[in-house]
């Protein structure tokens, strides 16, 4: 029988959230903006606070059907239209659907003629009207600077702040409110953000001439949040946020292997290669031949007829293929196939989350099984060190959880200690390959060596790497009292050890000859005293024969001589026992 548990529902005394479905947001707040409770987000210019707002609307509308209105006090419904289909959102279509509706709000401080009291009752009515129109659960106050800009007393200012917090959240919208940043201050006037139940900072800032965006939830009343500054990037989709602690060590595994495509390097590896889905750490000096190893575990995907992505922050598309010749590789039948793709470009290009977000754009587009990044440690120059860090965390995190192969190369220089890695990521790779030169007898030549594998049977010796016009080749390092010899030595101390078993052959030779002479000469004194020994035996036959024949004629005469013999006994026997005729006896 199988039995299912019963799903977990929210405590009742939770505080209920309006998801914004803007990328890793929602999982920074813990589910979304509160709802039905005015959420602040402020920056300086440029941070990206009136696109967050619009996908706010926009992913409302589309993902969650909750009708939305956005009131703009500076850019007219045209200029927005404009300004966010660069993010690939349609606002002329949800308006025309009734999804949306835009109202800007013209507010000219030469245009305005002040008497009396100063107060926001003609906007309440104008909102009022926008949302019970389409029936908007959702509102965005584009921004406050311009509401207040023509209010000169700060009383005030304070006290109609207040009123339109406090209906928003008698009318039950969720609303989110732009604001400016302050030099001292969140704000301008100091106040949104106390009045607010949920604030977000957001900045961009240039660093090293490398601008980033980054996103902070400075307070969020009732619930539980991330505090810390999170990157984030606007692409072609929409704004992101990927936080390193928004996801989790919970993805899949798979006990398939793959090969690399260097045969002797998969027999280093138990003979079957890496385990799919794992994260791969190639590193070496310059001119090791990481890219030509990248390019080899590239072939041999796209020749199991799988997807692979390389990226390249050095070298052109063109230049890697055009390069890849001298050693007999072929790729570019692989990307007319569609089966290898290339993206390259340099890393001054923009700020790491934006090459983070071009990552994960190719990615989803191409779905690879297998991608390539040469070298990671280009992007060290985009960032600093824990930027780089979380970065390739983020990275690592969202390949293993779509079971992606990744193969990073990094570059190490020279002088460094021999297991130190650019980006200080080691720790985040399930398998670790290091190229190294080695220098001796007036040459360099190249090593490889696995330093761990996470799971797997590897091999700890030193193998010899070898390339050449025919591809790569690992072979086994001469290992001895003086050391790892390599290339040249190596070939010098297999010649000389290679003459030393000639010699021996040649001296095993020449004692076999003398063997064989001494073992022919006695043989052929055992034959001559065979041939002594027959001849005598032969001799002694005769003569044997000879004594033979001559006792058998001796017996056979004395026989004879015996029974003449006694012939004449009888006969003379016979004569006389006669008597004689008148003779007594």
């Amino acid at each position: 029988m199988k039995t299912t548990s019963p799903k977990s529902t929210p405590s009742a005394t939770s505080l209920p959230k309006c998801p914004t479905g803007i990328q890793g947001l929602d999982e920074i707040t813990g589910g979304g903006v509160p709802r039905g409770r005015p959420t602040l987000v402020c920056g300086g210019a440029g941070c990206g606070k009136t696109l967050l707002a619009a996908e706010f609307l926009v992913r409302g509308a589309v993902q969650f059907g909750e009708p939305g209105v956005f009131m703009a006090f500076e850019e007219t419904e045209k200029e927005l239209k404009a300004n966010v289909a660069s993010l690939g959102f349609d606002l002329a279509g949800l308006v025309r659907r009734k999804k949306l509706m835009l109202d800007y709000v013209h507010i000219e401080r030469s245009e305005i003629q002040e008497s009396g009291e100063y107060d926001l009752e003609g906007l309440f009515v104008r909102l009022n009207h926008a949302i019970d129109s389409i029936g908007a659960k959702r509102v965005v106050l584009d921004s406050l600077e311009a509401l207040f800009a023509s209010l000169p007393n700060e009383a005030i200012l304070r006290a109609e702040l207040r009123r339109l917090f406090r209906w928003l959240k008698e009318k039950g919208v969720t609303a989110v409110i732009t604001a400016e940043r302050g030099r001292e201050q969140l704000t301008r006037h100091g106040l949104e953000e106390y009045v607010s139940d949920c604030v977000i900072l957001l900045d961009h800032r240039v660093v090293d001439q490398i601008a980033t965006r980054n996103l902070r939830v400075v307070k969020y009343r009732g619930t539980l949040h991330g505090t810390n500054e999170f990157p984030f990037l606007i692409g072609d989709d929409g704004i992101s946020v990927l936080p390193i602690t928004s996801l989790g060590l919970n993805h899949k595994i798979s006990g398939e292997r793959i090969a690399t495509g260097i045969p002797r390097l998969d027999a280093m590896l138990g003979g079957r290669g890496f385990f799919r889905g794992s994260s791969i750490l190639l590193t070496g000096t310059p001119g090791t031949g990481k890219t030509i190893v990248a390019a080899n575990f590239a072939q041999a995907a796209c020749r199991r007829g799988e997807r692979t992505l390389f990226f390249s922050f050095e070298e052109s598309p063109n230049q890697i293929v055009r390069n890849m010749h001298s050693i007999g590789l072929r790729l570019e039948p692989l990307v007319k196939r569609g089966l290898l793709r290339f993206h390259a470009a340099r890393p001054s290009l923009y700020g790491l989350e934006m090459h983070l977000a071009t990552m994960f754009k190719e990615i989803a587009e191409f779905q690879p099984h297998v991608v390539i990044i040469d070298p990671v440690t280009s992007l060290m120059d985009a960032g600093t060190s824990s930027e780089c860090r979380g970065m390739i965390t983020r990275l690592v995190d969202y390949l293993k959880a779509g079971q992606v192969t990744t193969l990073f190369t990094s570059l190490t220089q020279s002088g460094h200690a021999l297991q130190q890695s650019e980006a200080a990521m080691s720790s985040l790779m399930d398998s670790w390959l290091l190229l190294q030169d080695v220098e001796g007898n007036g040459e360099r030549n190249r090593v490889l060596y696995v330093l761990k594998a996470r799971g797997m049977a590897h091999s700890n010796q030193i193998r010899e790497f070898l390339i050449s016009d025919h591809g790569i080749d690992l072979v086994d390092a001469y290992i001895g009292a003086s050391g790892v010899l390599t290339g040249s030595a190596r070939v010098a101390q297999g010649a000389l050890e290679k003459a030393v078993v000639l010699a021996n052959q040649q001296e095993a030779a020449t004692l076999k000859r003398e063997v064989e002479r001494k073992r022919a000469a006695l043989e052929q004194k055992i034959s001559g005293l065979r041939s002594d020994y027959e001849t005598e035996a032969a001799e002694l036959r005769r003569i044997a024969e000879q004594v033979g024949t001559r006792t058998f004629v001796l017996g056979t005469e004395r026989t004879a001589s015996g029974i003449l013999r006694q012939a004449d006994i009888k006969v003379a026997a016979s004569t006389q026992s006669k008597p004689k005729p008148g003779r007594k006896i």
